[in-house]
């Protein structure tokens, strides 16, 4: 029979994969960023590629100074963009829905960390309301903040 963890661990799972695919696998580290409270779902990410800390929408400045002939280039269309935050934001909503069934408390805060050589994920979980009590802070705001303080 499969327990709470399985589906939790299942879910975070999947949003690495989605920022892998995003990223053709090439990155080494992947921050991922997630955030509930009430009624606001968000799910954010960026990287570390070649020593660089990059948004997903930079990739291609962190390999613009490498040999230009094997010179990576993703795609980082809005669509793509869109694409990625659209299932990591469900993935999100269903580790909600999972939360509920088991009778567990919903985190308000995961930041998961990830390193793609050693295949490695880490995560910090606050179960506290960060903005919502907060007339000036938004989600974006503590995701700048938590990019800012990775750089």
């Amino acid at each position: 029979m499969r327990v709470f963890e399985d589906y939790f661990s299942e879910l975070q799972t999947d949003m690495v994969a989605i920022c892998l695919e995003y990223v053709e696998n090439k990155a080494d580290e992947i921050f991922i960023y997630c955030s509930y409270e009430p009624e606001m779902y968000v799910f954010d990410f960026f990287y570390r590629i070649n020593g660089k800390i990059v948004h997903k929408h930079q990739l291609n400045d962190a390999t613009k100074e490498l040999d230009s002939q094997q010179n990576q280039v993703y795609d980082v269309s809005r669509e793509r963009q869109k694409a990625a935050l659209r299932i990591g934001n469900q993935n999100l909503k269903l580790i909600h829905k999972k939360c509920e069934e088991f009778n567990k408390e919903m985190p308000t805060e995961m930041k998961l960390y990830y390193n793609v050589k050693q295949n490695n994920l880490k995560g910090k979980y606050k179960y506290d309301l960060v903005y919502t009590n907060d007339n000036e802070l938004l989600p974006d705001d503590i995701f700048d903040s938590w990019f800012e303080e990775v750089k």
